[in-house]
């Protein structure tokens, strides 16, 4: 097949123009490493280019129109569902990480303004100060992950708990269309209004929440804010069982307490602690001291954390960890004893609470976990199911993997659990593999150096990824029957095929009218 980027020399002048020669690449090496994610490999795009501004995008979208280009749009990079690599080559790859400041924060308006391609982390730090947050306030990756990747592909963790998904933040949204024209949602769409609500007549912002990029291109997103809760408290119980721990991870959502709940089998819980090295033990226990409201607080839970080492998960088995928080010392410590009353009911052991006082303490980190401890390819999948559902899910799940197991032992392969929950009404489950395999460019530019450096290079394996494959579509046979729902749809999730014909309907008519070519990251949605 002939290179894409040969027959895109006159729109890359065109795009160097606008955005400057160093923010337009046509090399090999850095298109191969853009249209990868995680987990797959596909079309080569021809293009890559970095806007810096609203009307650089506009401008992009406007001559990748009159160019006949299909467009990728492009965040931190953290999908593992094909969410921009496409089937086929050619495409006008749009990095939207130079789009990354920071508008307005506005203390009166309990509203912040960013850029799409702004960091959960960045934006994070910015409102520490202030003494205020966004109700949800970032994935695991948000060192990372763009806040416009979050709102188009969905995400769960930091606040999810009590808040809600990334789209349950959102106010408003500033849109650039396929033609280059921009849309305004909420509020921002009345003339001379402030971006400040979202209900407003039809759900417009919604509409735009987890469409993959498929309607457009973020360019700004509106968070509401609110105050920082300033205590909390951290949980963490060992589970007798796998059905204990499901039980109690549901029980736990429907109090609306905890603003993190995750809860690990025993194979992820190894896996993570052998994966940390000293030296993010001594970061991380300089963060928890760091973290904590007197120096004398810091030294006594930095000395229990330490005294603790890593053996409190030796022998844990399944293992729940849970965070309260709240404007009070003794609202905190009320949520904390019901949440700990709760677990004991369901057959939980207290045990150190190192896990989830790291996790608030040093939130973001760099995004080593993505490759095994042994330099083992990593992917997680995952569904969310109505509470009633998780724990007949999770066992389910967990029965397929017990008949893949000896297949797995001999290749060397691994799987375990994270599973977490959405406000009062989510039950998230994700199974993740660890296999033997070649790891992609896209490691190689995102690990710390010096960490990748300790990792051996794999040489492919494609029986492995294909058995990875297999078990992923078993996966997704379980919780479609159990009516899952699931963030970050891309290629991967079968969203086209579960839809009833009126509401896929409706879909594609809103594709066809703001899309009518579809340019706009085709593929995903099923579209």
């Amino acid at each position: 097949m002939a290179d894409p980027a040969r027959h895109n020399d006159h729109i890359a002048d065109q795009l160097a123009a606008l955005v400057g020669a160093e923010h337009v690449h046509s090399d090999e090496a850095t298109r191969h490493v853009m249209s990868e994610d995680i987990f797959a490999q596909g079309g080569l795009a021809g293009l890559v280019v970095a806007p810096a501004t609203r009307d650089q995008l506009s401008a992009v979208l406007k001559m990748a129109r009159a160019a006949g280009l299909a467009i990728l749009p492009r965040g931190g990079g953290m999908s593992y569902t094909k969410g921009y690599v496409a089937e086929t080559s050619g495409a006008l790859l749009i990095d939207t990480r130079r789009m990354d400041k920071i508008i307005t924060i506005s203390p009166e308006d309990m509203i912040a303004t960013v850029e799409a391609g702004c960091t959960w982390a960045s934006l994070h730090a910015a409102l520490a100060p202030l003494g205020l947050r966004t109700p949800f306030w970032g994935p695991l990756s948000g060192i990372s992950s763009t806040i416009g990747g979050g709102v188009s592909q969905l995400n769960a963790f930091f606040g999810a708990g009590i808040w809600g998904t990334t789209s349950d933040s959102v106010t408003a949204l500033t849109i650039v269309l396929a033609d280059g024209s921009v849309l305004r949602t909420g509020t921002a769409g009345t003339i001379g209004a402030s971006p400040f609500f979202k209900h407003y007549g039809p759900d417009l912002t919604g509409l735009f929440c987890g469409d993959c990029g498929a309607l457009g291109v973020k360019a700004e997103v509106t968070l509401r804010l609110i105050p920082a809760p300033t205590h909390e408290a951290h949980l963490s119980f060992s589970m007798p069982d796998l059905a204990q721990t499901a039980a109690a991870t549901a029980a736990v959502a429907r109090t609306n307490l905890a603003s993190e709940v995750c809860a690990f089998d025993p194979n992820l819980a190894r896996i993570r602690l052998r994966r940390a090295s000293l030296l993010q033990d001594v970061k991380t226990l300089a963060a928890v001291i760091g973290a904590q409201k007197n120096v004398l607080d810091g030294v006594k839970q930095g000395a229990r954390m330490a005294l603790a080492g890593r053996g409190f998960m030796d022998d844990a088995g399944y293992t729940l960890h849970l965070i309260t928080e709240g404007a009070s010392k003794a609202q905190v410590e009320a949520a904390a004893d019901q949440l700990r009353h709760l677990v004991k009911s369901h057959g939980g052991r207290e045990i150190e609470n190192t896990i989830p006082k790291a996790m608030r303490a040093a939130p973001f980190t760099p995004l080593n976990n993505i490759l095994g401890p042994d330099g083992e390819r990593w992917v997680p999948i995952h569904g969310i199911v109505a509470l009633s559902q998780g724990p007949a899910c999770w066992q389910a799940l967990d029965a397929l993997f017990a008949s893949y197991q000896q297949a797995f032992d001999q290749r060397g392969m691994t799987s375990g659990y994270l599973v977490t929950t959405l406000a009062t009404n989510g039950f998230l489950i994700e199974p993740v593999f660890f296999w033997p395999d070649a790891r992609f460019g896209l490691h190689e530019t995102t690990l710390e150096p010096s960490y990748l450096a300790k990792l051996p290079k794999l040489p492919a394996n494609p029986d492995n990824a294909a058995l990875v494959d297999e078990v992923r579509e078993k996966i997704l046979d379980i919780f479609q029957h159990f009516g899952a729902a699931h963030f970050q749809i891309g290629r991967t999730y079968r969203y086209a095929a579960t839809r009833a014909p009126e509401t896929m309907g409706l879909l594609k008519a809103i594709k066809a009218y703001l899309d009518p070519e579809n340019r706009m990251n085709p593929g995903v949605l099923g579209l």
